[in-house]
């Protein structure tokens, strides 16, 4: 079962998912899509994984595991492998407050009001399904990748559904693996190592990046702090499993992990009011607003790439067609915050309008030319510089990268339980 977050305006995906499942037991029965929320669905949803869950460790759907780790290797359409590892990061070396320095650390900001529904659920639940993937800097490779050498039983191997490829899972169990995996990890976090690499002096060290699912990952240490709050015994809480967040992790110099962009589609806008509203808020900032158009999208991002460093470009579509949008002497380092910083001016002033955060060209084609539709086309951002910028800089803007686009994120397979 594909990512929670994804086809959020798209319901006809999740109609077909729903008819492609059935009475059968599956992960879409303990999630909420959030394609539901703010709707009548989203109450009825969460009443039904309350009641599913429970079922489900009861009559042998969720099969209990040794302790240990599951190696991933996940085939997609677009990349014949890619490897991860499956473990539980303690929730108290995370925080997603701006500024945060902790070892596990927020790579984008976190929208707060997207986590009480998430909460609701969490609260309520016996297991947690993580569509998280979390990313170390292993240049050298030497945390997950020497695993899939050591001919591990295997734990789980099929297809998966509506286009998202195949995926492998193997068993790491043995205490000299699991050292193994613990040792490479904490020499990546040697200060003095961290130091070098990053060619910084005084700065905590950063050991895992969230990748995907941030605000899943949120949503686990708010229940963690409310859980630790409420308890009588504070030191028995510390070993309490809501401590810890199920997460994939993936090494991000794998050659199957690819850095996509996350489009800004936005609706029930008119780009004639629209335009001139973002000519004065910049004009603010000393930035100059200018639009031209274009023949096609090709096109379009070809002029936008080519944009010189003083200027932040990107291409436009929406029911006339397609453009360019330019923004000269821009004040922000990212395309992304420069085009962020000015919508969420726009719809705090504009109640109508509403936004979505897109993955891939095709629904981008798809809505951006309906009726009062305006889309923007984001530039992806270099995986390779990710890390030092993240140390250097803080978190990037909300919803900058993608891992991947829908059908290659993470899908619900493994659980864990969170009660005592």
């Amino acid at each position: 079962m594909g990512a929670c977050d994804q086809y959020t305006s798209q319901p006809e995906y999740w109609d077909k998912v729903e008819q492609l499942v059935g009475a059968k037991a599956s992960t879409l029965r303990l999630i909420l899509p959030e394609v539901f929320l703010e709707t009548e669905k989203e109450e009825e949803v969460i009443a039904s994984i309350k009641k599913t869950m429970p079922q489900y460790l009861s009559n042998g759907v969720l099969v209990p595991q040794k302790p240990g780790f599951i190696a991933v290797d996940r085939k997609t359409h677009v990349c014949p492998t890619r490897k991860g590892l499956m473990v539980a990061l303690d929730l108290e070396r995370y925080d997603y407050n701006k500024g945060s320095k902790t070892l596990i650390r927020a790579t984008e900001g976190t929208i707060l009001a997207r986590l009480p529904p998430r909460v609701r659920v969490r609260e309520a639940a016996m297991v947690e399904l993580p569509h998280i993937m979390v990313l170390i800097d292993d240049p050298k490779k030497t945390v997950i990748e020497p695993l899939f050498e050591r001919g591990l039983p295997k734990c789980y191997d099929f297809d998966m559904q509506c286009n998202g490829g195949h995926i492998t899972g193997y068993t790491v169990d043995d205490p000299l693996l699991i050292e193994q995996v613990s040792s490479n990890l904490a020499a990546l976090a040697d200060p003095a190592t961290f130091r070098e690499k990053y060619q910084v002096q005084d700065s905590d060290v950063l050991l895992f990046a969230m990748g995907d699912g941030n605000h899943s990952f949120a949503t686990a240490k708010l229940h963690w702090e409310k859980t630790k709050a409420a308890a009588a015994d504070k030191e028995a809480i510390m070993s309490h499993p809501a401590r810890y967040a199920l997460v994939e992790l993936e090494n991000i110099h794998d050659p199957g992990l690819i850095f996509e962009p996350i489009h800004r589609l936005v609706f029930n806008v008119d780009w004639a009011h629209m335009l001139p509203a973002m000519q004065t808020f910049f004009a603010a900032q000393g930035s100059t607003v200018s639009y031209a158009s274009s023949g096609s999208l090709k096109t379009a991002l070809e002029t936008a790439n080519a944009a010189p460093a003083t200027t932040h470009a990107m291409a436009m579509i929406s029911a006339s067609g397609y453009g360019v949008l330019s923004v000269e002497k821009p004040t922000l380092n990212l395309v992304v915050g420069t085009l962020q910083t000015f919508l969420d001016d726009y719809l705090k002033n504009n109640s109508a309008a509403k936004i979505d955060y897109v993955h891939g060209d095709e629904v981008m084609a798809e809505l951006g030319t309906k009726p009062s539709n305006l889309g923007f086309y984001l530039p992806a951002i270099d995986k390779f510089t990710f890390f030092r910028s993240i140390v250097l800089d803080g978190a990037l803007p909300r919803k900058t990268f993608s891992m991947g686009e829908a059908d290659e994120k993470r899908f619900y397979v493994e659980t864990r339980k969170i009660v005592a």
